[in-house]
């Protein structure tokens, strides 16, 4: 189901004020991921990026083509190791994070 424009449109201006909640939105993305639940972490990293850098924004700090990384990020896609690497790494970097595994 495709978000309603009024959602996007909130997600999007709260995270233009609110840092916090951008990197919470970040955070939340990792931690799907890690947690196996790719389906949501790729989706929230959609929202992530539409709502901040964008994505013709995030092609200059991939070099993966914008059309690409919607693929990537869309429900069908299937990003490599390698290209979600470059993605996160370069989300923490506009963020000014640095997210590490912690094993326990």
């Amino acid at each position: 189901m495709p978000l309603t424009h009024d959602f996007e449109e909130t997600i999007r201006a709260r995270a233009q004020r609110n840092p916090d909640f951008r990197r919470a939105l970040l955070r939340e993305a990792v931690e799907c991921i890690i947690n196996g639940d790719f389906a949501t972490g790729k989706a929230v990293l959609r929202d992530y990026v539409n709502a901040t850098v964008g994505f013709q924004n995030l092609e200059k700090r991939t070099d993966i083509p914008a059309k690409s990384l919607m693929r990537m990020l869309g429900p069908k896609g299937n990003p490599s190791a390698a290209n979600l690497s470059s993605i996160l790494s370069a989300l923490q970097k506009r963020e000014g994070v640095h997210f590490e595994l912690a094993l326990k």
